[in-house]
């Protein structure tokens, strides 16, 4: 099958770039999750790109067809496979680019990876081909209404839609959302999720909450020293059940968690990383400059991830 025989490729090919995949729908915040890897590790290690520059019509265009550009059939599914399968084995490519701002394909660019490449869009996790070429996978996976609330602020004060343009266009997307962009949750080795806590009514500018689904595909970090299993804590741990039913354990960092608390957390994984320096400050930083630290929490798990298969392949 092609996708093993990617796999075996890479395995045989020695030192090669890390690739990470954050999949999910419009608007769940995969720029600003990327966007603090990025800076932490700096765009001399790190290469970013997004999927959704594969589109095969600008808005204009897209605008007159029977599909929207969460379905596969819009989008150079073809050719994203084989641009993914060359960054996974170190060779550039000349990628696409499509501006989210003014909604036009416009000249593409030459990608070249560094050490690691994060790859954020709509369908990075949607065929086998894609999904083969990444060492990591996540899926963010909001609250509908948080992510609606974000995709119509987003829209309206940068993309130039009104609120009832993109309310209409949320409902155009629903269908193809649950056909595509939902089902690439169950090949994530890691689903967040950012959310309020149930049942509290913290200040409006308490960051959110993140739920962390830490599948047993990779192996992760042992935080249990510094991260108990009470629900009462700000930061636990649980033993729960997918939604598939087999059992995931989840960390829960709580918005309202302390700088002691987070900071311990942070420095145990920081820490497992055994990299030098202090935990980079750039994490937890929103798209509006505020700080999260579940944010942070999220990252710093993410890039621990990235360093030790890159530590892995010596």
């Amino acid at each position: 099958m092609p996708h093993r025989l990617i796999r075996m490729q890479r395995a045989g090919k020695g030192r090669r770039p890390v690739m990470l995949a954050i999949a999910g729908d419009s608007a769940s915040g995969k720029t600003t999750l990327t966007q603090g890897l990025v800076q932490a590790l700096g765009p001399d290690r790190m290469t970013a790109i997004c999927v959704d520059d594969y589109h095969r019509h600008n808005r204009r265009e897209r605008s007159g067809q029977p599909f929207t550009a969460l379905h596969p059939e819009a989008n150079y599914i073809e050719i994203m496979e084989q641009h993914l399968q060359l960054l996974a084995m170190g060779q550039p490519v000349l990628k696409p680019v499509y501006d989210h701002d003014t909604g036009e394909l416009i000249r593409p660019v030459l990608v070249e990876p560094r050490e690691f490449v994060v790859v954020e869009g709509l369908l990075p996790l949607h065929s086998k081909l894609t999904r083969a070429s990444f060492d990591i996978a996540v899926y963010l996976d909001p609250p509908e209404e948080i992510r609606r609330s974000w995709k119509i602020k987003r829209d309206t004060t940068t993309r130039g839609y009104t609120r009832e343009q993109v309310e209409a266009e949320l409902g155009r997307r629903e269908s193809e959302s649950e056909a595509f962009i939902r089902p690439q949750r169950r090949w994530a080795d890691i689903v967040v999720r950012f959310a309020p806590v149930t049942k509290r009514h913290d200040p409006p500018e308490t960051p959110l909450s993140a739920e962390l689904m830490l599948r047993p595909t990779i192996e992760h970090p042992d935080l249990s020293a510094v991260v108990g299993e009470s629900d009462h804590r700000a930061m636990h741990l649980k033993l729960l059940r997918d939604t598939d039913g087999r059992p995931v354990d989840a960390m829960h960092v709580h918005g309202y968690v302390s700088e002691e608390e987070s900071g311990l957390v942070k420095k145990a994984i920081w820490d497992r990383v055994a990299a030098d320096g202090p935990v980079p400050p750039e994490l937890g930083t929103l798209s509006d400059g505020k700080r999260s630290d579940p944010l942070a929490i999220t990252q710093l798990l993410l890039l621990f991830h990235l360093l030790e298969e890159a530590r892995a392949q010596h």
